[in-house]
């Protein structure tokens, strides 16, 4: 466990920079420059996501389950996280009305897709991983709000086009998420 929790601090603190030092972040930019600033921010969070990967499937070897969910759950879940790949999608495909009203799909995404796997998954490892990423998604989209408001940002409307493409793409890639590649990568189907 001590991995995964390693991991999460390293992986989320480096995350959460802008939610507790922008100010810093700014002036070590300006200091260091993006790409020295881009290539630690890249080596830190990928140690962290190696870490918390490594230590999750560590202790899902020997899990310490504190709730059995109800199998309604795994129907919630799925659903959510069919939501979560919509979000998602809204955060690369260009002029969508999804961003243009929400503004941070990706976070969202986030929220949405750690909910989901704290409704379905009952063990301590589960509630540690995906009850941080919730916290800081939450922490995340507040303070990315935040920063909208005093900067006054506007976000363009966005096309119904590129709105039907952002759920087209949504849907396909948590299609292939959730019949073959969570089974491949994570060693669980959920949907069968």
């Amino acid at each position: 466990m001590s991995y995964l929790i390693v991991g999460l601090i390293l992986f989320l603190g480096v995350h959460s920079v802008r939610i507790v030092a922008d100010d810093w972040r700014t002036k070590t930019i300006e200091r260091l420059g993006l790409m020295p600033w881009k290539g630690i921010y890249s080596v830190a969070s990928l140690i962290g996501l190696a870490l918390l990967v490594w230590g999750f499937g560590l202790a899902r070897q020997e899990p310490v389950q504190l709730w059995g969910p109800p199998l309604a759950m795994r129907h919630l879940a799925a659903l959510l996280t069919l939501v979560s790949f919509v979000l998602l999608a809204a955060a690369y495909v260009p002029d969508n009305s999804i961003k243009a009203k929400l503004h941070h799909p990706m976070v969202l995404a986030a929220k949405v897709w750690a909910l989901a796997h704290l409704l379905a998954n009952g063990s301590l490892a589960h509630v540690l991983l995906f009850g941080s990423f919730l916290l800081w998604a939450i922490l995340d989209f507040s303070a990315a709000r935040r920063r909208d408001r005093a900067a006054a940002a506007s976000y363009a409307p966005g096309r119904a086009g590129a709105t039907a493409i952002t759920v087209i793409v949504g849907l396909i890639g948590w299609v292939v998420f959730a019949l073959w590649l969570h089974g491949w990568l994570i060693g669980v189907r959920p949907l069968g």
